[in-house]
């Protein structure tokens, strides 16, 4: 068996007095497609956090077998809730997909053509080919997720770290961007994905995490999606906010 991508190890965050996760391990490996679910509040936006180097954390973080002992993870492409994005700067889409290939840049400051081709076939993967010179505060909500996916692709990460990423895409778009989950998946990209639709979840995922405050479940989303055990999940209330 392969060694994990990416490992967990006894991960906590405190905020202050407020303890957003506690001792939460697991692990992920190469080309594995794994949804994070749970009540608002419990804790996924910051494991994701914790885990792509946003946030302080207790426990260890261990990529391709190297703990992580800095906030510089470029294996890991993290993208936010839509909340946390700022609409308001002025900048446009192609410039939002460019900094993904930041990585590749080194001493050289300026993006090469291969660097904007890069960025096209990533916008042209989530459907946003026309879009690259539109301002990113026009976009729908849908559409400024997708953006956000490109990014995370054009940035070539092995792990993606994707919070709510499906949320406000409609339908058609949500089933475009599980092909192209399942599409990276066979390339060997690891994904986590946060969401609510736990029908989504149950239809199209074959591994959960089921966290609220700490790691409650982590398994089939048959076995951790049914029953007492998803009566438990959500029966204990969780922090306020985007926790």
């Amino acid at each position: 068996m392969s060694s994990p991508v990416l490992q967990a190890i006894d991960l906590s965050v405190s905020y202050g007095d407020t303890r957003a996760l506690s001792d939460t391990t697991f692990s992920l490996s190469s080309g594995e497609l794994v949804a994070v679910v749970g009540p608002n509040g419990a804790g996924k936006s910051t494991m994701f956090k914790a885990l792509a180097g946003f946030v302080d954390h207790e426990g260890d973080v261990i990529v391709h077998g190297h703990t992580c002992h800095h906030h510089e993870r470029q294996a890991i492409a993290y993208i936010p809730q839509q909340s946390d994005v700022d609409l308001r700067f002025p900048i446009t889409v192609t410039e939002v997909v460019m900094a993904g290939r930041r990585r590749f840049h080194g001493a050289r400051m300026s993006p090469t053509a291969q660097d904007a081709a890069t960025v096209n076939a990533c916008l042209a993967q989530v459907d946003l080919a026309d879009m690259g010179n539109r301002s990113l505060s026009t976009l729908s909500g849908g559409q400024v997720q997708r953006v956000m996916l490109a990014r995370a692709i054009a940035q070539e990460a092995d792990v993606l770290l994707l919070d709510e990423a499906l949320s406000g895409v409609d339908t058609a778009h949500t089933d475009e961007l599980i092909a192209l989950f399942q599409q990276l998946q066979a390339r060997g990209t690891s994904i986590l994905v946060s969401t609510h639709d736990l029908a989504l979840v149950r239809s199209q995922f074959t591994r959960c995490l089921a966290v609220n405050g700490s790691l409650r479940g982590d398994g089939s989303p048959a076995v951790e999606l049914t029953g007492q055990k998803l009566e438990v999940l959500f029966s204990h209330a969780p922090h306020e906010g985007h926790l």
